[in-house]
């Protein structure tokens, strides 16, 4: 018994035919409306499962953009005399909310990958108490970090250096956005648990909802009650708190092998700890990653208005569009983390191969859009000819990046399903993170000029997928026993 205790949370595939059987139902099983629980990601065809999977996970990052500059937008408009000063002090606080985001966003990956191991095994009480176990976890962490966030706001921003005039309205939002912690997370591990048995479009489903929830709030308490961030704020953690319960209460209903018992929440410290070990290097990464594109944004903003006006272009459309590109990572993970549960290695190889084929079809099809209508894309947000052609600059070299960054996403995502996380955190980190902040420090200051910035992103991408894949080179793990 001790020995079955100890192995629960480990990635030791098995292997029969009565086992599959009962891991293909556990995720094909229906739930108590009748409806499939997720995709069966153990057999059967790949290709369209990985698109089934993909598409909905890529709309859900999309509107997420979308509705984050609707609230920018709804701020800019209605804030009376002090519109400039309140899009600033929204955008002040872009870096802490990204920050804190991003960490967590890894962590529950962690929980993705460990709760699609566990289906993959068969085990239905390693599933029960990983996704307890995660509920948990993101309503503790987001109160922690609350908690932290809330002691520490003031220096938080002075420390980012936020104007006097901006200060006292970038406060405001970052004291409200703090107290949505715990839901805002919520959601995000919610979402994940979902993830975990395939079922993608429910999360979408909610997110969708909320937020229609969140422009009606946002006008309502910017517009009509002229709360100015306060209510652009609230509009966001309320949103966030309706979407993260509308999931919840799809946990306690279902018949699937993620049902939540609102009766029986407890850690699992073992289920806590392979969440941590495959999670925790996520979200360093991210985080890391965020401070990295920080540094590029100071060299940016040295470069005077029209160019933070183009990049700031650009970006929206690059946001958009990675959101489709990252989210085959995600599918790679977990399809791998169930098939490498059920000693389906084989099938795991297929399951990267099709990844791969099918993300950069999408890739390719998405620079050529942009190659033959960046002009066009980016006089949606900017009408000066010069910024156009600088935005115009930072697309097509970004973009070309986004080849390389497919080949180390997916790399990473392989990975982690097999539950090697580490190694890839770290590579990304010294790869893109190490090679972008060495490049501003060292090679911008002698060529100063906006190209020269672009140029590290395709060039850091680059190295971290000669890393990333010599990694998994390295590892071989679908070989390993």
């Amino acid at each position: 018994m001790r020995n079955n205790h100890t192995h629960q949370y480990t990635s030791m595939p098995q292997s029969g035919e009565s086992h599959k059987n009962n891991t293909r139902n556990m995720t094909n099983k229906p739930d108590a409306t009748g409806k499939r629980a997720g995709i069966n990601m153990l057999d059967g065809p790949i290709w369209n499962r990985v698109l089934m999977f993909a598409l909905p996970v890529a709309a859900t990052g999309m509107l997420e953009q979308l509705f984050n500059a609707t609230g920018v937008a709804i701020v800019g408009n209605f804030s009376g005399s002090q519109d400039t000063q309140a899009v600033a002090a929204v955008g002040a606080n872009s870096f802490i909310v990204m920050l804190v985001v991003n960490l967590f966003i890894g962590v529950s990956l962690g929980a993705n990958v460990v709760i699609a191991n566990a289906i993959g095994r068969g085990n239905h009480d390693a599933v029960r108490k990983a996704v307890h176990t995660a509920i948990i976890m993101a309503v503790v962490g987001g109160i922690i970090c609350a908690i932290i966030g809330e002691l520490g706001a003031v220096a938080i921003l002075k420390l980012l250096n936020v104007p006097a005039d901006v200060l006292p309205l970038a406060l405001v939002y970052l004291r409200i956005y703090l107290i949505g912690l715990p839901v805002i997370l919520l959601y995000n591990f919610e979402a994940a648990i979902f993830r975990s048995i395939g079922d993608t479009a429910t999360p979408l489903k909610a997110l969708a909802m909320a937020g229609v929830l969140n422009v009606g709030l946002g006008l309502l308490l910017t517009a009509g009650f002229h709360w100015s961030v306060a209510g652009v704020a609230c509009a966001t953690v309320l949103s966030n708190a309706f979407s993260s319960m509308l999931l919840l209460r799809k946990l306690t209903h279902t018949d699937s092998p993620i049902q939540v018992d609102l009766r029986a929440l407890q850690v699992d410290g073992m289920a806590l700890r392979a969440i941590l070990r495959i999670g925790v290097p996520a979200g360093l990464q991210g985080a890391v990653f965020a401070f990295a594109n920080v540094i590029i944004q100071g060299a940016i903003n040295s470069l005077g208005s029209t160019v933070i006006a183009a990049s700031s272009a650009a970006f929206n459309i690059e946001a958009l569009a990675y959101q489709v590109f990252n989210s085959f990572s995600q599918a790679c993970a977990t399809f791998t983390g169930q098939n490498h549960g059920a000693g389906q290695n084989a099938r795991c190889r297929r399951v990267l191969a099709i990844c791969y084929l099918e993300d950069v079809i999408i890739t390719a099809s998405v620079i050529a859009l942009v190659l033959l209508f960046g002009h066009s894309m980016l006089t949606i947000f900017v009408h000066d000819p010069d910024a156009v052609g600088i935005g115009y600059t930072r697309l097509v070299l970004v973009f070309i990046g986004y080849i390389f960054s497919v080949a180390y996403d997916l790399a990473s995502g392989y990975l982690r399903g097999f539950g090697i996380s580490l190694v890839p955190a770290l590579l990304t980190v010294l790869g893109v993170c190490g090679t972008r902040i060495g490049w501003i420090a060292f090679v911008f200051p002698a060529h100063r000029n906006f190209t020269t910035i672009m140029m590290v992103y395709p060039i850091s991408l680059a190295i971290t997928a000669a890393l990333v894949i010599g990694s998994l080179v390295y590892y071989r793990p679908s070989y390993r026993k």
